[in-house]
């Protein structure tokens, strides 16, 4: 397997990402969330998102959000994680487990203390992630994805109160959060 690079993405990136997520999600339409998301002011969660990519030999194999969040009366700095996307052809080679790992590497960094996802719990697992029950999304999830909220604690922060998460307003749709 040749070197995976990790970057934060930039600009020029948008061409390659606008070909990864139809590849990597046939059936679901990120591009306009993605987009949104990529219009915010750069930078580790401080005022936007942490954004970052993944190529191999110059070739972009994988891109992954960070996006700031909140709780009502807890001043722990939260995020989420999503959407997280990896060529098919480079998948299950450890690209989005890298991407992640670097992302809550810097994420713990800049003093962030937990980061939650809505995925896969098989896959998320691998990276720490965890059943979440005491912070609820921001829309009730069908039950038969309950399993799939989960969260990571990092640098050993307390959990905070039990909430509802805060996101971005790109995330305030009910069409992200169900079937």
């Amino acid at each position: 397997m040749p070197e995976i690079e990790i970057r934060e993405s930039r600009p020029e990136d948008l061409a390659a990402l606008e070909a990864l997520y139809p590849a990597a999600f046939p059936d679901e339409d990120l591009l306009p969330v993605v987009r949104a998301l990529l219009a915010s002011e750069p930078g580790i969660l401080s005022p936007g998102i942490l954004s970052l990519v993944a190529s191999v030999d110059d070739e972009l194999t994988g891109h992954v959000l960070f996006t700031p969040c909140g709780l009502s009366g807890s001043p722990a700095r939260l995020a989420m994680l999503a959407p997280l996307a990896v060529a098919p052809q480079w998948q299950r080679r450890g690209i989005g487990k890298a991407l992640i790992r670097d992302g809550l590497d810097r994420l713990e960094q800049a003093g962030v203390a937990h980061v939650y996802v809505l995925g896969d719990p098989a896959y998320y697992r691998h990276s720490g992630f965890r059943p979440e029950t005491a912070i609820a999304p921001p829309y009730p999830l069908p039950e038969e994805w309950r399993g799939a909220w989960q969260s990571v604690s990092l640098g050993g922060a307390p959990k905070p109160p039990a909430g509802t998460l805060t996101v971005m307003e790109v995330w305030m749709q009910p069409a992200l959060w169900g079937p």
